[in-house]
Parts: C-alpha cells; sequence; structure tokens
C-alpha cells in the first residue's frame, strides 16, 4: 500500500516527503564561495534552473528574508528561505561548501552545510512544516557527519533522504 506523495492546492504540489523538498540534480558538493552574498547568488542561480523563476528574483526575495534575522541556525548549517508569488512549487537547494563561510549564525559558527528552500507564497504552514523538516534532518549530529564526509552529490542526496528507521518492534 502506498500513500499519496502530495496534496493539490490551488494547482500548488504540496510536499509531503524529504524526496519531494529536493532533487537529486539540486545537490551540490563542494561548493566554493567566499562570502555570504556570494553563496546566495549562486544558490539562487541554481533555484531558478529548477524552478525557471528568475535567478534575481529569487535572490531579492531571500536577501530581504536574511535582513529579517540570519538563517544561520547553528552547528555550520543554513537554511536560507523566501516565498515568491510565481513559484510553481516548494524547492529545495542543498550545497556543501568546500571551506565554512562566515553566514552571522546564531551562534556565530562558520556554515558549510547549506539548504536553499523557495516556495509559493500560498503555501502557507506547509513552509513551515517543510522548514522544520529540514531542520530536523539536519539537526541529526549522525547525518550532518556523514554530509560532511561525502564529496559525491548522489551520496549526499541519498543520505538527506533517507526515511528514518523506524521504531517498531
Amino acid at each position: 500500500m502506498t500513500f499519496q506523495s502530495s496534496v493539490r492546492r490551488l494547482d500548488v504540489v504540496i510536499p509531503m516527503r524529504f524526496t519531494d523538498l529536493l532533487k537529486p540534480e539540486a545537490v551540490f558538493s563542494s561548493l566554493r564561495v567566499n562570502s555570504k552574498k556570494q553563496l546566495l547568488q549562486e544558490l539562487c542561480e541554481r533555484a531558478a534552473h529548477v524552478s525557471h523563476l528568475p535567478a534575481r528574483q529569487i535572490f531579492d526575495a531571500v536577501l530581504h528574508r536574511e535582513r529579517l534575522g540570519s538563517t544561520g541556525i547553528g552547528n555550520g548549517i543554513a537554511i536560507p528561505h523566501a516565498k515568491l508569488a510565481k513559484c510553481p512549487s516548494i524547492i529545495g537547494i542543498f550545497a556543501r561548501l568546500e571551506k565554512p563561510i562566515d553566514f552571522e549564525a546564531i551562534d556565530a559558527s562558520p556554515v558549510d552545510l547549506v539548504f536553499l528552500l523557495v516556495a509559493p507564497e500560498s503555501a502557507g504552514a506547509d513552509h513551515l512544516k517543510a522548514l522544520a523538516r529540514i531542520a530536523r534532518v539536519l539537526r541529526d549530529p549522525g547525518t550532518t557527519a556523514k554530509l560532511r564526509a561525502i564529496s559525491d552529490p548522489a551520496a549526499l542526496y541519498a543520505v538527506l533522504t533517507q526515511e528514518p528507521a523506524s521504531h517498531a518492534a
């Protein structure tokens, strides 16, 4: 028996699984950037290819959100995000940086694992659920250790999208 992986609302697909947030072609390893701004520009360029939205529009929305407060959540992790009116669905881009950069994170630690999330303005609570799901995956010490040890994008994708182990006996 399989469950429906998404729900349609007003022509917006709302992701229900991590694999709906992130596609294999949206995972990048050893990304070379020197600053937070350069990182955000690079991620927004890559999100533009996936979403077919203008990179500048994505960048402006993400930068606007960053001005409200850094999305660096600590332990070398950042989850920049934004909502856009014309975004067709919730889109994720993951990057492991070649070397950590200052991201003005809440713990002042440099960031090396970044998950960009772009969502439709109409996503509402589903945007927050997606952010919570990403944070839950990236806050797991075992997962982050694996992500930092892997340089192959396909292997990074596999780690990010693996289903949690069942606690059923």
